[in-house]
């Protein structure tokens, strides 16, 4: 392997380079007309265009990506993750080409890279499996509630939770849509849904003479929506038996078809059931976005590992040097994925230009995003992974929790704020967490107190005056002649109202512009309007009856016309960014006065989209 092509983007591309770069492999990135100057492309040795902003004409464009290879005189491609990385007939023209795919083959992606297919080879490794069926075959008796979910792909994309058989038409259209759009297959599964299970994911290796290992497991039980947003490794409080019934399931799943590279062999578990509570849901035949925490607790004869050092070797012919018996663990390790979403807002994806970004440098951190980077809407919200490890599980916990602390990103709301009190909460703490805490317990992850933020953004105006006079009178510190002072304050927005607060000092960060103050208080941004911002601010706030687009997007459809009689919460339309559809609902009874979304139509953040008049 002398010359790498890299089919993806952000920070896997650059994790990726890196690795191949020190194996002395020549490196090859690819970027869309969205990427031009993406930070993955000062990773690599040599970038190629390959499209419009659109995936599916750029990262999931398989004629674009070959012709990129073959002229760059690339002779392997590796996928990374998402985008085409699980696809069979990428696979199949990566192979046509004349050039080495990093991951398994296509025929072993046909068996396990889909969710269908994958349950056939595990009932015949004997690996218990929920049960379920195919939408296109005949129904097996099941009780509800039921999981519907895409056939093909991961992600936490195409997947529904059906409480009442009457939902279930509109969870499968749903679900197919989501699945056409992020995989290109519409295929959907529906299983019987076990609502208080832990996800448990065992990452294995397989060579080209048939030998698999596996390097222990990761607990991903912290999702929201079916998508992880904390990782660690090993799973906490997991039994001895339960472990053991785990690897030797996800091995015997990989050594049944042969499995050649990196894959992961995703579980539910039931811990009330113990060993006899472990199913099978799904294998991932490729590198997992997780995939750092293994790195920062397994050690192969004592020494640290590197997965994606492990594909490529593995790529070229290599066999796995090591047996199962030297495989061992030290310590703990966590993940949070920082993704661009408004997760006290509702999650709604975000999109922008992050005006100064500042990760922490005490722990690891996978990113791809830099100061005056915009953010597009086009891709997956993730920009970032902070990785924390110690000696044991509390102490990567509050290794997390300060480097949570000390990551800022101003110009763009992340999801910060919520890692960090999701981290600090004693439900994780305490092993409480099952694969559905999130979606019923939201309310138990509290922001930071906006008063606090607010003291601390008044503390840095002050700190930041662009002009203190020299002497007595000009100061702004409450001295007042023939009375005692008063507490300096100022005058700001703080929840859409106006304010004067009297400047605290607290740990935090805080950007002071002319208009208004940006802080990251316990990783949670804020923005506070002062000055000129007051009165800017009016202007954008809404009013009842308009429906304004809460994030920028695409109109998927139009539910309403003018002069519809509508209720509160009425569905007008339908939009998505970044891979997620929102409902836009009425927030009063009225009539539709007006319509101006356009299906099909690119909206940005603000757009007014329905007027409904009160009746």
């Amino acid at each position: 392997m002398q010359t790498l092509l890299i089919a993806n983007r952000g920070e896997i591309a650059i994790r990726i380079a890196r690795t191949a770069n020190r194996m002395g492999i020549r490196t090859v990135g690819v970027y869309s007309d969205a990427d031009a100057d993406a930070p993955h492309l000062h990773a690599v040795d040599q970038a190629v265009r390959i499209g419009p902003a659109p995936a599916a004409a750029s990262y999931l464009n398989i004629e674009a990506i070959i012709k990129a290879a073959t002229e760059t005189g690339a002779d392997a491609i590796h996928p990374g993750y998402g985008f085409l990385s699980e696809r069979a007939e990428f696979v199949r023209a990566v192979e046509a080409a004349g050039l080495t795919f990093v991951g398994p083959s296509a025929e072993v992606m046909d068996q396990l890279g889909r969710k269908d297919h994958a349950r056939l080879v595990a009932l015949a490794a004997g690996v218990p499996v929920v049960p379920g069926f195919t939408v296109d075959n005949p129904p097996l008796p099941t009780d509800y509630p039921v999981l519907v979910k895409a056939a093909a792909g991961g992600g936490g994309k195409g997947i529904r939770i059906v409480e009442d058989p009457t939902d279930l038409d509109e969870a499968i259209a749903a679900a197919k849509r989501e699945a056409a759009m992020a995989f290109g297959d519409d295929t959907i599964l529906i299983e019987t849904y076990v609502s208080k299970g832990r996800h448990i994911e065992v990452q294995i290796f397989g060579d080209h003479e048939g030998k698999v290992v596996h390097l222990f497991e990761r607990d991903c039980s912290a999702q929201r929506r079916h998508q992880k947003v904390l990782e660690e490794a090993p799973a906490p409080d997991l039994p001895d038996d339960v472990r053991q019934r785990l690897t030797t399931a996800a091995v015997a799943l990989a050594s049944e078809v042969g499995y050649v590279g990196a894959g992961t062999v995703e579980f539910l578990y039931d811990p009330a059931r113990g060993p006899d509570g472990v199913y099978f849901l799904e294998m991932n035949t490729r590198l997992q976005v997780e995939h750092p925490v293994t790195e920062e607790v397994v050690r192969v004869d004592g020494s640290r590992i590197d997965l994606v050092e492990l594909q490529l070797r593995i790529a070229r012919g290599d066999s796995l040097w090591f047996d199962q018996q030297v495989v061992t663990t030290v310590g703990h390790a966590i993940e949070a994925r920082v993704y661009a979403e408004d997760a006290f807002g509702g999650f709604l994806p975000q999109a922008g230009t992050a005006t100064e970004v500042s990760w922490p440098d005490a722990v690891r951190v996978d990113h791809a995003l830099v100061s005056n980077q915009t953010v597009s809407a086009a891709y997956d919200p993730m920009l970032g992974k902070v990785i924390a490890a110690g000696s044991d599980r509390q102490v990567a916990i509050s290794r997390l929790i300060a480097a949570l602390d000390q990551t800022v990103i101003f110009g763009l709301t992340t999801n910060t704020g919520f890692l960090r009190a999701l981290a600090a909460s004693s439900a994780f703490a305490d092993g409480q967490i099952d694969t559905t805490w999130l979606d019923h317990n939201l309310e138990v992850i509290a922001p930071p107190d906006v008063d606090a933020a607010a003291e601390l953004a008044a503390y840095a105006a002050l700190r930041n005056a662009s002009t203190v006079a020299a002497e007595a009178f000009g100061q702004n510190d409450g001295w007042r002649m023939g009375g005692p002072s008063t507490p300096p304050r100022v005058a700001m927005l703080v929840e859409g109202q106006r304010r004067l607060v009297t400047p605290q000092d607290h740990d935090g960060h805080a950007h002071v512009s002319r208009d208004h103050i940006e802080v990251a208080y316990l990783g949670q941004r804020f923005v506070f309007a002062t000055g000129a911002g007051l009165a800017d601010l009016d202007d954008n706030l809404g009013a009842d009856g308009i429906v304004k687009a809460p994030m920028p997007g695409t109109i998927l459809a139009i539910e309403v016309t003018p002069g519809d009689l509508v209720e509160a919460e009425t569905r007008l339309g339908v939009m998505e960014a970044m891979k997620m559809e929102l409902v836009l609902r009425s927030d009063l009874r009225g009539r539709v006065e007006s319509v101006h979304a356009a299906l099909g139509a690119q909206v940005p953040i603000g757009a007014v989209l329905f007027e409904i008049i009160p009746t």
